[in-house]
């Protein structure tokens, strides 16, 4: 596994868009798509994009689509905080459903047991599990552990939620929420002196803007809504049962079941990536034919599938991003049961 201190994720994403950029890759920024296009056979042969800036519609066509839309975080399911960007509303699932893609393990979803619990700017952003590794450990509101610190995540997470919310043993914060205390300053302790500023700089920057010392001091912690577990239905190289449609990265169902191990997100990503790219490569040049009008044939079935179901809808999708205004604010505190 890649791994570069505690900023992996934006380490690996800076040389994946440099080379993008150096090599000169057509790109529409801004433009979320809105709907897939199928042909006659339903085939998707293309996307409908809508311009977050100047509400522009936009008509791609394409041989071959691949999903990459990532997880679904920002449905806060339990109301729980997330660790997801804003973008990260289940709609690729949501797309990929409506041409008539199969979904597995999309009742599975993973929680990271150590999101910040404060201050409230931060609250749901992911602590490293690498703390707990290098020696961190928690402890409840009298400075007792009750918890093995390296279970696993499932695991781990529901001990701190029996422990705040069953047992009364967390710590309330100003802003209602209850958390766990992640005992810090314990890694220098155990590493020797500035083990936690050469290691975790990105952790000890994201405390300090709120003059909380990590080093020094322990911190909040709590439960965060992390990963989709399940989505489109993939083999092993991205295809999904739609002619034309590949998945790759966390909108995918199959590749970790239902439970993900950790630091296996980022090597699905860069497999399974570069997977799909061949594999949809290798489509083209042998399948890609399309048969007939492109359309939207594929929505007014799905309508139909609704409307004689019987259910009603109040909820558009897809959803872009998550509304937090008025009474849709972001829960301060977690009602759980």
């Amino acid at each position: 596994m890649h791994a570069c201190r505690d900023y992996t994720g934006m380490e690996e994403l800076r040389v994946i868009r440099d080379e993008f950029r150096n090599r000169n890759i057509p790109v529409l920024e801004f433009y979320p798509v809105v709907e897939l296009l199928t042909d006659e056979r339903g085939k998707v042969a293309g996307a409908i994009l809508w311009n977050m800036e100047t509400g522009e519609y936009k008509i791609v066509h394409s041989k071959t689509t691949i999903l990459a839309t990532g997880g679904f975080g920002r449905l806060h399911i339990r109301g729980f905080p997330t660790t997801n960007h804003y973008g990260a509303t289940c709609d690729g699932v949501v797309l990929a459903y409506r041409v008539g893609a199969k979904l597995r393990d999309t009742d599975t979803v993973q929680y990271h047991p150590t999101g910040a619990a404060y201050p409230q700017q931060i609250i749901g952003l992911l602590l490293t599990e690498k703390l707990r590794s290098a020696g961190a450990e928690p402890v409840n509101k009298d400075g007792a552990a009750f918890v093995f610190p390296l279970e696993p995540r499932d695991i781990e997470m529901s001990a701190f939620i029996r422990e705040c919310y069953v047992r009364g043993n967390g710590i309330l914060t100003p802003t209602g929420m209850q958390g766990i205390w992640l005992d810090t300053p314990l890694i220098d302790m155990i590493n020797g002196e500035g083990t936690i500023e050469k290691s975790f700089p990105g952790m000890v920057r994201m405390f300090k803007r709120f003059d909380i010392d990590m080093v020094k001091d322990p911190v909040l912690v709590f439960p965060t809504l992390h990963y989709q577990n399940g989505g489109v239905e993939t083999d092993p190289w991205c295809h999904t049962n739609i002619d034309g449609l590949f998945v790759a990265g966390e909108v995918t169902g199959g590749v970790h079941g239902k439970n993900r191990l950790m630091g296996n997100s980022t090597l699905d990503c860069l497999v399974f990536g570069r997977r799909a790219g061949i594999a949809s490569a290798e489509y083209v040049k042998k399948e890609s034919k399309i048969t007939g009008a492109i359309g939207l044939t594929h929505v007014n079935r799905y309508n139909k599938m609704i409307k004689d179901a019987g259910i009603e809808t109040d909820r558009k999708a897809p959803i872009l991003l998550p509304d937090y205004r008025g009474k849709a604010v972001l829960a301060r505190k977690i009602d759980i049961f």
